[in-house]
């Protein structure tokens, strides 16, 4: 038979399109990705079949539906599998950093962070231990910031002994407000904070099978009444439950997370280093 064009089965469709072909690539906690139809830019911080939960780089979590070629990696259209177990995995701490193996306790700085209560320092360590123990950096309660102007003369803050300060309610017009703007004169004291009542409404409501912390009246003790909700009899029963819920740092606030890791750079870099490198 004659090898020509009449030598092989007709094409009486046309030239047929290719289909794309979409590379899987493995969805390790914390792999940088875009969602390519949305545009978002994001850290991976859950990977199932249906769906992919991507955090950006200010704190917000956002939720897609994982389909075949929904994602890049570097520029190149992908998609993402389960993660599965890597050869050498890397340890990620609940703060998002990645865990230094074999690290001991570092001998405690002369710096310290204060919290106003047990629950605020229980809920740092809780994140940021890890980060902590390696800075050896100490955070203590304060019992309450009434006192706090008083207990910073005492502690009497130093270029080798600076102070960071975490209050709750740090808003406009507040008393803790107040507070921060008359020692913001020290350069070695640095006070941030979140807007929240309680620290306990920094955590995702969600956690606590919330759509939204309530709206409790003034006067009315908000910790009791959110743990009687949540079919809680005792607030501290409550709050080791949740407490136990929090994962890593996106199941907290974005203004809560950015004032803790404020503060532990403030007590274990340098003076005047964060400002030369422009942070």
């Amino acid at each position: 038979m004659p090898d020509g064009i009449l030598s092989g089965p007709l094409d009486l469709d046309g030239r047929r399109r290719r289909t794309p072909v979409f590379p899987p690539v493995a969805a390790a906690l914390g792999l940088v990705v875009q969602h390519r139809p949305s545009g978002v830019t994001g850290a991976v911080m859950e990977w199932r079949p249906s769906r992919v939960t991507l955090l950006d780089r200010n704190g917000r979590r956002h939720q897609f539906v994982n389909e075949r070629g929904a994602f890049s990696v570097e520029g190149e259209a992908c998609t993402l599998v389960a993660p599965g177990r890597p050869r050498t995995q890397r340890r990620v701490t609940s703060s998002g950093s990645i865990a230094v193996d074999g690290a001991v306790a570092r001998v405690a700085r002369g710096g310290r962070i204060w919290v106003e209560g047990t629950n605020d320092a229980e809920l740092v360590e809780h994140v940021w231990g890890d980060d902590l123990r390696v800075e050896g950096v100490v955070v203590e309660p304060m019992g309450g910031m009434d006192d706090l102007e008083e207990l910073v003369v005492r502690f009497d803050p130093s270029p080798d002994r600076p102070l960071g300060v975490l209050l709750d309610h740090l808003v406009a017009g507040s008393k803790e407000q107040r507070a921060a703007e008359r020692l913001a004169a020290d350069p070695n004291v640095l006070i941030t904070g979140h807007p929240f009542v309680d620290v306990w409404a920094a955590i995702d409501p969600s956690l606590a099978g919330l759509l939204a912390w309530p709206d409790v009246p003034r006067g009315v003790p908000w910790k009791d009444t959110v743990a009687g909700i949540c079919g809680f009899d005792r607030n501290d029963r409550f709050w080791i439950s949740l407490l136990r819920r929090v994962r890593t740092y996106a199941d907290l606030d974005p203004t809560l997370v950015g004032a803790v890791e404020r503060l532990i750079d403030f007590v274990t870099v340098p003076a005047g280093a964060l400002d030369a490198t422009g942070a």
